[in-house]
């Protein structure tokens, strides 16, 4: 049996720590995707992030967490990367062809008959018959 695919959350998930070998997922000022380097400094404990020393023997620094994946897990986490994307693109495909038919049927969707939407929000007429009555209460 194949094993299970693995997250890029799950591939990123634990803190690197000095010395690690790392990879960037993403462009920062100086330096492309993928380039490499060694963990200087690691700091941080609700918002982690790393000086990383390149192999151009530049350091930089506050590379958050979310940027940098283990050298030996790159691959990896491209081709995980590249998958979810493609499972989100086809979700919102199938949730705007979902949006669509329904509102093709008439019924505005799941909205009740006399329900005005604000923002996408259904708001039903029992609370605007309350607030025209609260407004004739209160002479406004």
């Amino acid at each position: 049996m194949p094993k299970a695919a693995v997250s890029t959350a799950e591939i990123q998930g634990n803190s690197f720590k000095r010395g690690t070998k790392v990879r960037l997922v993403d462009d920062i000022l100086g330096y492309p995707a993928g380039s490499s380097g060694k963990v200087a400094v690691a700091n941080g404990f609700t918002w982690l992030r790393y000086w990383v020393r390149f192999t151009d023997g530049e350091s930089i620094g506050h590379i958050d967490h979310g940027s940098l994946v283990k050298a030996k897990d790159y691959d990896r986490y491209l081709v995980q990367r590249d998958r979810e994307a493609a499972e989100a693109a086809a979700a919102a495909e199938a949730d705007a062809a979902e949006d669509a038919g329904s509102e093709d049927s008439g019924d505005g969707g799941a909205v009740a008959a006399g329900a005005v939407v604000v923002n996408g929000v259904a708001i039903p007429q029992r609370l605007l018959d309350m607030s025209v009555a609260a407004r004739i209460r209160l002479g406004a």
